[in-house]
């Protein structure tokens, strides 16, 4: 072997080194890398976990709020009907009674009447409740009284129902 020789062999081992060197310090490189890569995800993979964590826990105390809202509204208006449903049920025993007494004369149904010789007029301004005295008055026949009091009896189940539904309004509009 000549010097050539050994000097060429001598500088193939020297590039085979160098080569197998940069081969090395790339792998090491590349698994620095990835480590760092791996690190980098599995970070970003945590926080992204803690927002869609937060964001949940979020969801779910707006839908129990939400919940809890819409249980004491109908618990109010539960109780706003039994309200209802116990002052409609009052007035229909009421309205009942007086048509009894109607019916066996128990009750009669009058009306002032204007007496113009005597001069006593029926009064224009609203007094204290009670029998009027000195006033001349007029019983009314009784089927005219049945019918007003059905005519008042549609009245107050009207004015009933009315509020009702102005309650219930006020309890579902925000």
């Amino acid at each position: 072997m000549t010097a050539v020789q050994k000097l060429a062999g001598l500088v193939l081992l020297v590039l085979v080194l160098m080569a197998g060197t940069a081969v090395a310090t790339w792998e090491v490189q590349d698994w620095r890398l990835g480590k760092q890569l791996a690190e980098q995800l599995s970070e970003q993979g945590a926080a992204h976990q803690k927002d869609l964590d937060a964001i949940t826990g979020e969801a779910w105390r707006q839908q129990q709020a939400e919940q809890d809202k819409r249980l004491a509204t109908e618990h109010q208006l539960a109780t706003q009907d039994q309200q209802h449903t116990k002052e409609l049920s009052d007035a229909q025993r009421n309205q009942a009674r007086l048509r009894d007494q109607l019916a066996t004369a128990d009750v009669r149904l009058s009306v002032l009447v204007e007496d113009s010789a005597s001069g006593c007029n029926v009064p224009t301004a609203p007094g204290a409740v009670g029998v009027v005295y000195a006033a001349r008055r007029a019983q009314l026949d009784p089927a005219h009284a049945q019918r007003i009091i059905a005519i008042t009896d549609d009245g107050d189940n009207a004015v009933i129902a009315l509020r009702a539904c102005q309650a219930y309004v006020r309890a579902v509009a925000p």
